[in-house]
């Protein structure tokens, strides 16, 4: 282990301050285990990305026989029946009239294809996003990012982007009901339409569930009206769905909760169970909107990742896990917000289908030492979890969504106790 710390050290630039000491040696299922052997389950999923488990048997069957026949031509050079049947069958399962994809790498260049798509198919150049979402670290992605702390230093990112506020109750009005955070939250929408652009907003972008930004979940009447105020301008709707997809919130899209048809969908992370590759879904006016050769990625839609999405999305369905994250996740969201009622330290519990959110803090404010604190004694008892938000106070729990009821009622079990351990000191 500190051999390869060292090595990190000296040639990885990774810059994690959270890196965690733990050096990984092999994965199965739901479980990881260390170099020294040590087993733990993971309830964070790789940042919510192995949703049928690590190392899923159909998956890598699946990359096992395309390894044989092809690796690599380049699928926007070639006509590549895989990735043909991947885009159909994206086709047939996202919402309303999503139907071309374009094939990418990972969320952020999904998100950028998004832009791409939007500015090309309106002939406008500006965005809107959330306060405190989180779209990709890329200088065009960071630029739709509301959040300083990934931002800070890096500036500046593209221009011509203006925010909207987040719905969600501020300590400031502890009293506002869920329908007026939703108002104060399209009135700032509206006003940012009116005073922060030029008139020329290309789209607005929302995630339907904020995950770097704490697990935080809109009220259900607000993406209906985002989409009314998107329309009155004239501008489109991209939903983020790269952490939320492939039924983590316990339907295959977390827009679905909302009853909104986006103009652009934007997909990674739990699309190839740990394969890398990156979708932009769009309308087939929208998509067709780019010239030849506009958009391009040399290694998009490789075919190797791309067996792997076809083997987890036949997986994903074939067991219904989206209806098993929602079943899960609403055993744990009943349980934690009663136990957090008792247990001083956690502001809230709060989350969708298996993409839970415990916010830490006390009467100073926020607290991201008591999180690092409790995912360290989580970790310790054998349970790997998340810590994310603006202030890096939340605790995120988003395991495989093949977890068992029965892992999943200890890792409850131990996530509780860590908590305690680490508000205790």
């Amino acid at each position: 282990m500190d051999q390869v710390r060292q090595w990190y050290d000296a040639y990885v630039a990774h810059r994690f301050a959270a890196i965690e000491p733990l050096v990984v040696a092999r994965a199965e299922g739901t479980r990881l285990w260390d170099q020294e052997g040590r087993e733990y389950l993971d309830c964070f999923s790789g940042i919510s990305v192995v949703n049928l488990g690590h190392r899923h048997p159909a998956v890598i069957a699946a990359v096992r026989s395309q390894l044989e026949r092809l690796v690599h031509c380049n699928s926007y050079t070639y006509y590549v029946p895989e990735v043909a049947q991947l885009a159909r069958q994206l086709a047939e399962i996202t919402p309303g009239r999503l139907q071309k994809s374009f094939f990418s790498n990972s969320g952020a260049e999904a998100v950028e294809a998004a832009m791409r798509m939007a500015k090309a198919y309106t002939g406008r150049s500006e965005f809107i996003a959330l306060e405190r979402g989180f779209h990709g670290r890329t200088l065009g992605t960071l630029a739709l990012t509301g959040n300083a702390g990934r931002r800070r230093k890096g500036g500046p990112y593209v221009p011509g982007v203006a925010f909207a506020p987040t719905p969600v109750r501020l300590a400031s009005r502890p009293d506002e009901t869920p329908a007026q955070v939703v108002e104060r939250a399209v009135e700032g929408l509206e006003n940012a339409f009116r005073y922060q652009t030029s008139g020329a907003v290309a789209a607005v972008i929302v995630e339907p569930v904020l995950g770097e930004g704490g697990i935080l979940v809109p009220p259900p009447e607000y993406l209906p009206r985002v989409r009314e105020v998107a329309d009155r301008y004239g501008a489109l709707l991209i939903v983020d769905e790269v952490q939320t997809g492939f039924g983590r919130t316990g339907r295959m899209f977390a827009i679905e909760h909302y009853g909104v048809e986006p103009d652009i969908m934007t997909l990674a992370k739990g699309i190839a169970d740990g394969f890398p590759l990156g979708a932009t879904v769009a309308k087939a006016e929208i998509a067709d909107s780019l010239g030849p050769g506009e958009h391009l990625s040399t290694f998009g839609g490789n075919p190797v990742s791309v067996a792997a999405a076809l083997a987890n999305l036949e997986e994903i369905i074939r067991l219904d896990l989206p209806a098993a994250a929602a079943r899960k996740g609403a055993i744990a969201l009943t349980r934690l917000q009663q136990w957090a009622q008792g247990c001083a330290g956690v502001r809230e519990v709060r989350g969708l289908g298996l993409m839970i959110g415990i916010e830490l803090g006390d009467v100073s404010g926020p607290r991201p030492d008591w999180a690092v604190a409790a995912r360290a004694h989580a970790r310790q008892a054998g349970v790997l979890i998340g810590v994310g938000g603006p202030e890096g106070n939340v605790l995120r729990l988003q395991p495989p969504l093949v977890i068992s009821e029965a892992d999943w009622l200890r890792a409850l079990e131990v996530i509780e106790a860590a908590v305690a351990a680490a508000v205790s000191g």
